[in-house]
């Protein structure tokens, strides 16, 4: 298992990780052996948005006695009410949610506390202007929770969070399907049976918010990775095409400021093949190929960082030359750890000798030698 650093909160996460919401449905065997299985493979990051009162014993029985060697996304705004999950705000819920969790959960801090399912940007302004997130900064402060985190599925959401510097870390959706959306308030919104004409590639608030959140250091971990599913098959798939799960794992992390991807597990047998991902071959990654030769897709012209430009002749790590690029442009000035950065790189832009040969590779037609010529000028210039 490879491991990542989660943006600046000192926390080293594993590339895949435990999204535990299917564990709802299984006894405490069931559960501790699907726990068990993740540790042999690595994987130290939990999340457990889920209020309903059995999964978090079962989940906390099973952590028991292996604790220190779990990270847990826990949930503020998470709360179990006549017999039903119900997001709330109102703050003697909250709380009593929240104690509830440790209690099940046999721990008495959780390294990341996270600011609940937060869609609408109204919404976020009444949050972090209330009592809820000085409930919040509370617990940080005695050291019951040791990050705060915001789950959201909306990228104008997610932004104003990211540049809040309150929220250290967010869990996002991220797939190869939602990258091509615009922002909505509305979750079914990114579940459509098919899109609209005119998309052309990646949103750019969705790729701007990916590079804000790598550039100040706010870790993205990664929920809907799988699309609930829905990009497993041809039939369901809003490409007319199917991905793998390892395709859309690798989508995910080669998002920039993405550390881990939430893989949704209920047996070992998903756990095994999540953790897949960290032998299979390039071959096997490779979501890019699949994408450009799909009936449906918008990405012509866009770099999506997939590696298939390479290998390079003057030995250019083309797809981070592009990142740093990309970085670097949202700014009127290249930011100095950018700058420095790129002058670490072995070979860079200005080694491109405009072979071509990378443009040949590329899926999605990117002008990769103009592409060199302009990070040569930013960078070198």
């Amino acid at each position: 298992m490879r491991y990542r650093d989660l943006g600046k909160t000192g926390l080293k996460v594993s590339e895949i990780g435990l999204g535990a919401e299917w564990l709802e449905r299984h006894n405490e065997a069931e559960v501790r052996e699907v726990i068990r299985c993740c540790e042999d493979y690595g994987i130290n990051l939990l999340d457990c948005w889920m209020s309903e009162s059995n999964v978090r014993s079962n989940i906390g029985k099973a952590l028991e006695g292996h604790r220190d060697r779990w990270i847990i996304q826990g949930h503020f705004g998470s709360t179990w009410q006549n017999g039903q999950y119900v997001r709330t705000r109102e703050m003697d819920k909250v709380r009593e949610a929240f104690a509830d969790l440790l209690t099940r959960l046999r721990t008495d801090y959780i390294d990341l506390g996270m600011i609940h399912f937060v869609d609408e940007e109204v919404e976020f302004h009444q949050v972090m202007a209330g009592e809820f997130v000085e409930y919040v900064r509370e617990q940080k402060e005695k050291g019951v929770i040791r990050h705060i985190g915001m789950s959201t599925h909306n990228p104008r959401v997610a932004k104003l969070a990211a540049l809040s510097g309150v929220v250290e870390m967010i869990l996002f959706s991220i797939n190869p399907a939602f990258d091509l959306l615009p922002a909505s308030e509305d979750l079914n919104d990114y579940f459509a049976e098919s899109y609209e004409e005119g998309l052309r590639g990646i949103d750019p608030e969705r790729a701007e918010l990916y590079k804000i959140c790598e550039q100040r250091g706010v870790g993205i971990t990664v929920m809907k990775g799988y699309g609930g599913g829905r990009l497993f098959s041809e039939k369901t798939s809003p490409f007319g095409v199917a991905l793998t799960p390892v395709q859309c794992i690798h989508y995910a992390l080669t998002r920039p400021g993405v550390a881990s991807i939430l893989t949704g597990c209920d047996t070992p047998d998903h756990v095994k093949a999540a953790a897949a991902y960290e032998t299979a071959t390039e071959e096997m990654k490779d979501y890019a190929t699949v994408l450009a030769g799909a009936p449906c897709h918008a990405y012509s012209g866009q770099c999506t960082y997939c590696g298939h430009c390479a290998p390079c002749p003057s030995g250019i790590d083309i797809a981070m030359v592009n990142k740093l690029y990309d970085l670097a442009v949202m700014q009127t000035e290249v930011p100095p750890a950018v700058r420095a950065h790129y002058e670490g790189l072995g070979a860079n832009a200005g080694d491109c000798i405009a072979c071509h040969g990378c443009e040949t590779r590329c899926p999605f037609k990117v002008p990769v030698a103009e592409r060199m010529e302009k990070a040569k000028a930013l960078f070198e210039g």
